[in-house]
């Protein structure tokens, strides 16, 4: 039978670039090699693609040598490479091997995480080339990276969330003072100021006064225009705990056992994450039944809610005191190693990292093939 050709999709422009290529690297080195046949695409931090051996450059750390053209093909659909020029998002070079240098793939699993890699912008680009892909569309990748979008949606859909306030760069550059005032008006110190896209914890900063509120506004206005600012769960004095809940399929979704991460630092920032070996998963999560169904349930709601497919994180927050359990954030393209929390609690819930890939590439296939189902003329 013929392997399916699958194209991992690695790097990027985002700061979550170093991120990326090690949880391709584990995708690849897991996948299935008597069903599939892996093609390696790396992006450069300048937003180069590479192809074959220098995408493995890229992704072993190495400086590519050289330069290599490629454009992705399925069927008659092939992305053209646009001339070099400057401020391009993807500035690829005009191959010199041939008329045809495209790279025939039947699905693309695209391991980015961040901006540029799960904001619906690669999504957008593989829709008009209709390529099978792995996870969520444009909404949903779109809606996911929002913050501020995204709690809007688990608002409407009846999701409990934190208290918070979105004010736009321009606001906050225009009339500091302004911007405080409304933030200190609806919310109670302290504060987590946040990005309101962007991945990975960058950009995040805890303020406990509104001394602290200044340079965490200026942290976050030089990461997006929009800010959002969330009331702490659990006050001054308490921690709150931080669930997870990984989310698989496409229009009929499960969700996996609840997993608990005890981060080393005050929250989960970028240094708990990848830095600091200290902070430690629980898997399942120390709490009763009842709350493990009852996160499982909002997890698939979250999902739901953005019009996700294929996989998706949900994280959640919990009072320490109360035990009241907010949908805090949902992640369209988790990081995807083999320690990760996404394929540990599905490798948990009885579905091994191997099995996970291999459904994931079925679950985008499937979704490829509903899409045919669409007209989109009147003819």
């Amino acid at each position: 039978m013929k392997k399916l050709r699958v194209g991992v999709l690695f790097g990027g422009r985002s700061g979550e670039h170093e991120v990326s290529l090690m949880s391709a690297a584990s995708v690849m080195k897991a996948i299935n090699p008597e069903k599939y046949e892996v093609v390696p695409i790396g992006i450069t931090k300048q937003g180069h693609w590479l192809a074959s051996a220098q995408a493995g450059q890229l992704l072993r750390g190495e400086q590519p040598l050289g330069s290599s053209s490629a454009t992705l093909a399925k069927g008659e659909a092939v992305i053209s490479p646009p001339a070099p020029q400057a401020g391009a998002l993807v500035p690829l070079e005009r191959a010199t091997t041939g008329a045809d240098a495209s790279i025939q793939v039947d699905v693309i699993f695209p391991v980015l995480h961040g901006t540029f890699g799960e904001d619906g912008t690669i999504q957008g680009m593989l829709e008009l080339a209709d390529i099978p892909y792995v996870g969520a569309g444009v909404l949903g990748s779109a809606a996911g990276m929002d913050k501020d979008i995204m709690k809007r949606l688990f608002a409407a859909t009846g999701l409990p969330i934190v208290k918070h306030v979105t004010i736009l760069r321009s606001a906050w550059e225009r009339d500091a003072e302004k911007a405080t005032r409304e933030v200190e008006s609806k919310l109670k110190y302290p504060v987590f100021v946040k990005p309101a896209n962007l991945g990975s914890s960058v950009g995040i900063s805890k303020a406990r006064d509104r001394q602290g509120l200044s340079p965490a506004m200026a942290t976050a206005a030089g990461y997006d225009r929009k800010i959002v600012i969330e009331q702490g769960v659990g006050g001054k004095k308490r921690k709150a705990r931080e669930l997870e809940c990984a989310v698989l399929g496409n229009d009929d979704p499960r969700a996996s056992i609840v997993g608990e991460i005890v981060p080393a630092a005050e929250f989960y920032d970028y240094n708990a994450k990848y830095v600091d070996e200290r902070s430690h998963p629980v898997i399942p999560a120390k709490i009763s039944r009842k709350q493990m169904k009852s996160v499982q349930e909002m997890a698939v709601r979250a999902f739901q809610a953005v019009d996700c497919s294929g996989l998706a994180r949900v994280d959640f927050l919990m009072d320490p005191k109360t035990e009241k359990i907010y949908a805090n954030e949902i992640n369209t393209m988790p990081g995807f190693t083999s320690i990760s929390m996404y394929p540990k609690m599905w490798a948990a819930s009885g579905l091994p990292y191997p099995e996970l890939i291999d459904r994931l590439i079925q679950l985008a296939l499937e979704r490829h093939q509903d899409k045919k189902n669409n007209r989109y003329s009147l003819g």
